[in-house]
């Protein structure tokens, strides 16, 4: 943030396009066609969407594009955190992640993630 009495920060026009901006902006793009092919199918089935994710259905392959782009995110995310707040054994994380559950293993990366940021004040 500027005060008042200093000079605006001028920066290149692309400064902040680094390769993982583009890596998360093609998992949105990948997480929004491949949800929204089978969302798509859904409705011109006129499928029970929420019906069909106890069953099998183009709803359960939505669910699963929908978990697996968030994962692949995540998982990104866990290693280059990690790595810039000097935690070891990011990779782990997403190791634990593949035998337990990404639900399980988010949480607990940002719970570790936050007390490391609450101690390094």
């Amino acid at each position: 943030m500027t005060s008042p009495h200093s000079e605006p920060t001028v920066r290149p026009a692309g400064a902040g396009w680094t390769t993982l901006v583009f890596v998360y902006l093609a998992l949105a793009v990948v997480g929004l066609i491949g949800t929204w092919t089978w969302n798509i199918q859904a409705i011109a089935e006129a499928s029970d969407f929420i019906g069909d994710w106890t069953m099998s259905g183009p709803a359960v392959s939505s669910l699963t594009t929908d978990l697996l782009v968030t994962a692949i995110a995540g998982s990104i995310l866990i290693i280059v955190e990690a790595r810039r707040l000097g935690m070891r054994a990011g990779w782990a994380y997403v190791v634990l992640g593949l035998v337990t559950a990404f639900a399980f293993v988010f949480p607990l990366f940002l719970a570790l993630r936050e007390r490391r940021l609450v101690l390094s004040r």
